[in-house]
């Protein structure tokens, strides 16, 4: 073999070498960003996550454009992707600003929960009454120590009467009354339907960063 074509032969050797340390390379960096990726999806599906409010069905708690934090360990630590509560699991409070697909069409809903299992409700031109107890006057609702500013602009939309929340079960409805699809459309749906609970507005048109507790 000459050395002209010995030179050659080691060059395409040192070629091919660097070719799979290069193939090795990427493989490794592929592994190290899937690692990542599934690290966040799992945190985003087990701890937190935020939500952005696309319409005014929660005025005025919370308004278009809002973008909200929640914490999904709120009603118990679940196992990534699913909900199966791993420890920790809590009953929804009343009051509580929750995030839940629409038994009806699957859309992701922001909503308050008014009311929780066992509750009688009524609700008349927008105001509730739970176990016979008036919640409010005029536009604003108590709930233990959350309070509701409601927007009844457009009226108190569809009215409840001795309406009995199933065990295991919450009633969330939206604080702009009279435009709110909720669960006076779709009935009530299953503590374990919640993803988890709003904690605070960190961003609002108009105004930037800021915390709003919910």
């Amino acid at each position: 073999m000459s050395t002209e074509e010995k030179i050659a032969e080691q060059k395409v050797a040192e070629d091919h070498k660097r070719g799979k340390g290069r193939a090795h390379w990427i493989r490794q960096e592929l592994f190290s960003l899937a690692v990542v990726l599934a690290a966040v999806t799992a945190a985003r599906s087990s701890l937190a996550d935020h939500y952005y409010v696309p319409s005014g069905s929660m005025e005025n708690s919370l308004i278009p454009g809002d973008r909200v934090f929640v914490d999904k360990t709120a009603y118990g630590f679940r196992i990534p992707l699913t909900k199966i509560d791993l420890f920790g699991a809590r009953t929804p409070e009343r009051g509580e600003i929750a995030v839940f697909d629409s038994p009806r069409d699957g859309t992701r809903l922001i909503k308050r929960i008014v009311a929780v299992g066992g509750d009688v409700v009524t609700l008349v031109d927008g105001r509730l009454t739970i176990n016979g107890k008036p919640l409010g006057d005029e536009h604003l609702e108590h709930f233990g120590g959350r309070e509701a500013l409601l927007n009844l602009d457009d009226g108190g939309g569809p009215e409840l009467h001795e309406y009995r929340i199933p065990p295991g079960m919450v009633l969330a409805i939206g604080d702009h009354r009279g435009n709110s699809l909720d669960g006076r459309f779709f009935g009530t749906i299953s503590e374990r339907e919640l993803f988890g609970r709003a904690v605070g507005v960190y961003y609002r048109r108009g105004e930037g960063f800021v915390w709003k507790p919910l």
